[in-house]
């Protein structure tokens, strides 16, 4: 293994994918994941092909495991915005929990080109489409470590 100094802090290549959001196919999910082993780093966003505009930034949040309390993470929000926060804050809790590390999430998911309109259903099954790609991408990581130290 190599040796790092103090101002010499490893990172990890960040991973991303894009996957279509669930009832609006013109809609797609940008997801970039980078996991520094110690904790998670993960930024979501949406693009619309039929529309140039970018997303204007969204919330930022912290969430940890809670030792005392491993089924309720704690979390703090680091960067506010209103129509982001909640859903910000339930993906960095969820995935906190799932993989008992530290989460930062940055969020600028826009449900305004949805099917509906950003529906509490469109939403729900977009929140679970970024756990499920995450954790894969977590799985598949982690497979690949294993095939690397059997080698």
């Amino acid at each position: 293994m190599a040796s790092t100094t103090a101002n010499e802090i490893p990172s990890a290549t960040p991973i991303e994918v894009s996957f279509p959001l669930p009832k609006a196919q013109q809609t797609s999910i940008h997801l970039q994941l980078t996991n520094n082993h110690s904790s998670l780093l993960i930024f979501l966003t949406t693009a619309s092909s039929d529309s140039g505009a970018s997303v204007p930034l969204g919330s930022f949040v912290y969430a940890m495991p809670n030792p005392s309390s491993p089924t309720q993470p704690l979390s703090t929000a680091l960067y506010t915005v209103g129509a982001t926060l909640d859903f910000t804050t339930r993906i960095a809790k969820v995935l906190a929990r799932k993989t008992g590390k530290p989460v930062y999430v940055g969020n600028s998911i826009s449900f305004a080109s949805t099917g509906m309109g950003g529906t509490v259903e469109e939403e729900m099954e977009a929140f679970r489409r970024c756990v499920e790609v995450v954790s894969g991408l977590l799985e598949r990581a982690k497979d690949g470590e294993k095939q690397d130290t059997e080698t």
